[in-house]
This record gives C-alpha cells, structure tokens and sequence, in this order.
C-alpha cells in the first residue's frame, strides 16, 4: 500500500460527506500520482463501515459491462457485492470508481446511482474531460469536482512531523513581522520542498533515504509516466514536447509559450487541442495575458497569450536538466546553498505560479511597453474584492521592482497591496511590501 500522508483535501470530502449525506457524488480529479487512489481509499477506510473500490485500470470486463443497461440496480449492486466481496450497507457503504475516465459509462451512471441513495459515491480521475472521454455520454449534474494538486507546502512540512511551522508563518505575515534570524532556516526548508516537490512519490522517497539522487529518479519514472499517458492520447508526441519544452520556454523569458517553437506548424484547431489535452491533465498550470488588468481578468484574458508553468516544482527541477546525469543537475547544490543564479530565477516563478494555484488562484500576467524593444512584466496578478494586487517575483534578495512601479502609476486607481516575492525577509520598501517566497500561500 502506499503511504498514506495527510492530506487538506480529506476535510474537503468530509464536508461533502457531511452536507451532502449522499444527495451528490463527488470527483476527486488531478494528475497521475498525486495521490487522489490513496486519499480516497484512506477516506473509506475511516469514514464509511466499508467500502468497494472498482480501479477501472484492471477491473474485469463483467464489471465494466454492468454499467451499459441501468435498468436494474439491484442486479448491478449483488454483482459488485460478489466480485469484490463486500457486503454493502445502505447509507453507510461508499462505492469509488477510481480512473473512471477509463470507464466513462460509469461516470454517466452516477445520475442513476445518486437517485437511488442507497450509497455515497467517490469518483477519481485524471484527463477525465478530454473530449475522447466525455463524447458519447452525458456529464451527471450531480457531480461535484475538485482538484488535487501536489502536496503543497504545509502538507510537505506534516510529512516531515512538522506541525508547527507554517500556523506560525501565518502569524508573522498576518502581523506583518520579519522573521529576523530564523528567516535563513525557514528558507533553507522552504529550498528542500522546491527541489522534493509535493509529489507523494517522491517525498516518501526523500523520507525513506535522504538522497536526492534516488528522489530525482522517482521523479523521472514520473515524468516518463506522464509521457506515456500523452503518447496515448496523441500518437504523434507533441503533447509530450510541449510538456517537455516548459523550462526551457521559462529561460528564454519571452512573455509567452510559443507553441510553433516546441511542435512547429499545425493548424489551429489541432493545436488547441493539444493544449487543452495538457491543461486537462492537470500536470501544468496556465497563466493566461491579461489585456486590461481589472479585477474581472477573467474577461480580458488573451487565449492565445499565455506562459505555461509545470504543477509540481520538484518535478520542474528534474524536467530542466533532463537530457542530463543527476551530477549535471546544478540546481540542487545552487538551491541548498543559496546561490541560485539569476538566469535560473524562473524556478522560483514555477514555485509562485504553483502555490497561487494550489490556494485557490486562477494565473494572469501583464505586460506592456517599456520602450521599443523592452517592456515591463507584471509576473501575477490577484484580485482581491475591487482592487488588484500585482506581484513581481525575483530569485535573489534584490528588491527593485521598476516593473510593479511602473504598472502602478500607469493603473494607480485600481491598485491595493503591491508585492515583491523574493528569498529575503520581509521589509517594505515604500508603497511595495517585499516578502519571502514562503509567504505565497498566504496572499
């Protein structure tokens, strides 16, 4: 069994368990090995008398089959009872269909099933609305969704016995106080999570051995996984290359990913289509132009501008030198020894782009001219109830920000708190108030 660590998203599925009391299902989704199969089944474990779990990678094709003809339930529900051995108790049992996009019949079934009441339904998935899986079946309104991303930083530091550190960061940005002397340890933490990421491989891996050798291959099996998966999907690789090209479109720090630039001509259509194929995966995170920064992006943002930024940092690392050995892998000694250079600054950019996500936040970026052949680059941008809260990030302790200066002259109505995310402690630096980057989560 894998192991189990805790997880913020197990007090979400009580909630629904406790307000829904059966009325919905809910659909765990997210990508391949974040650890959705071993929440859920930990779940049924401690919340339900028992449970059948029906991982549709390996479930018999029977099993399958009963979810063509809905006509009788009891038939189906005396035939899952068999197979899998478990005696179902009404209003207390919970039936999950783990990889159900494998299965997209018994998604469709969840209208019928919820009707009935009998039981509580979990579903889990990844690239479960890419149009292959969803095409000859209707999506069931009752289907609550929620997304599972990498384990984000505070469920790394549980993971490590470590309660106490992030409640006690809230406090000191809450109260807006420097860290002083204890800020150099905090980074240094903050430094192993970005180079283990939240993958629960991976960290169970750093746990068990300490060696971020045997941490960076786990990471490449992952990698090599969801290569495979998108070679399923698109025969011809270009997915994968768009996923592969992510850092290094980063380095070249042009304001937007280049599609042609990865995977050369194709007609649009097919190219939306890959990129929705890599946004479905949940394995990226898209940080779309905003044409008119206004607390209302979501109606100026530019689908066809767009940086693209990998869901998982500790994967991003791997993903910089992959056609490279570990020992070639400079951005493990220059992380844990504070010396990053500048040119790898787009790491701490993943990072940012990746806890803003995990929080809650959909990415926008803004940029406009500085003068013909430069502009000014807003990296994030927030919107907290009618005012807009741009953020620069940086890699190292030096705080100008011309940028976040520049853009708020040019929208100053529109404006309320302004941050520069970099690795020092925290100090306001005029209208700018400078945090260390292990204060993202709380923005």
């Amino acid at each position: 069994m894998s192991k189990v660590f805790k997880r913020k998203l197990y007090e979400r599925l009580l909630k629904w368990k406790n307000e829904r009391q059966g009325r919905t299902a809910i659909l765990v989704e997210g990508a391949r090995r974040v650890g959705k199969s071993t929440l859920v089944e930990e779940f049924a474990r401690n919340e339900y008398q028992n449970y059948i779990l029906i991982d549709f990678n390996k479930a018999l094709k029977e099993t399958i089959a009963l979810f063509d003809d809905l006509t009788d339930l009891d038939f189906i529900f005396t035939a899952l009872q068999n197979t899998y051995n478990v005696q179902l108790v009404e209003r207390k049992s919970l039936i999950i269909f783990d990889e159900v996009q494998k299965c997209p019949r018994a998604r469709q079934a969840i209208k019928y099933l919820v009707a009935d009441g009998r039981y509580d339904y979990i579903e889990t998935g990844s690239l479960v609305s890419i149009r292959k899986n969803t095409q000859d079946i209707t999506i069931p309104s009752e289907e609550e969704r929620v997304t599972m991303y990498p384990m984000d930083h505070e469920e790394f530091r549980w993971a490590l016995d470590d309660e106490v550190s992030i409640p006690l960061l809230k406090i000191s940005y809450d109260k807006k106080i420097p860290l002083g002397a204890a800020h150099r340890k905090k980074m240094r933490d903050f430094r192993l999570y970005m180079l283990v990421g939240g993958m629960p491989q991976a960290v169970d891996t750093y746990l068990r051995t300490k060696n971020f050798k045997a941490v960076d291959d786990t990471k490449r099996d992952i990698i090599r996984l969801y290569e495979e998966d998108f070679r399923k999907i698109d025969p011809t690789g270009k997915i994968g290359q768009l996923f592969m090209d992510i850092p290094a479109q980063l380095y070249r720090s042009a304001g937007r990913f280049v599609a042609f630039n990865s995977i050369g001509g194709v007609s649009e259509d097919k190219k939306a289509e890959l990129l929705q194929a890599l946004s479905e995966s949940k394995t990226t995170l898209f940080c779309y132009h905003c044409t008119d920064p206004n607390v209302g992006m979501s109606l100026s943002k530019d689908l066809n501008r767009y940086k693209i930024f990998l869901a998982d940092t500790g994967l991003f690392v791997t993903l910089c030198f992959w056609d490279k050995d570990y020992t070639e892998n400079v951005i493990y000694d220059k992380l844990l020894s504070d010396k990053l250079d500048a040119n790898l600054g787009y790491i701490y950019e993943n990072m940012v782009a990746q806890m803003l996500a995990t929080a809650g936040n959909r990415l926008f970026y803004y940029t406009f001219p500085k003068d013909e052949k430069h502009s000014y680059e807003i990296d994030f941008l927030l919107s907290r109830g009618n005012k807009l809260c741009p953020i620069e990030v940086k890699s190292s302790g030096y705080k100008t920000h011309k940028s976040l200066d520049a853009f708020c002259e040019k929208f100053s109505s529109r404006i309320g708190c302004r941050y520069l995310i970099y690795a020092k402690d925290l100090v306001k630096d005029g209208e700018t108030t400078c945090l260390p980057v292990y204060f993202t989560p709380f923005l």
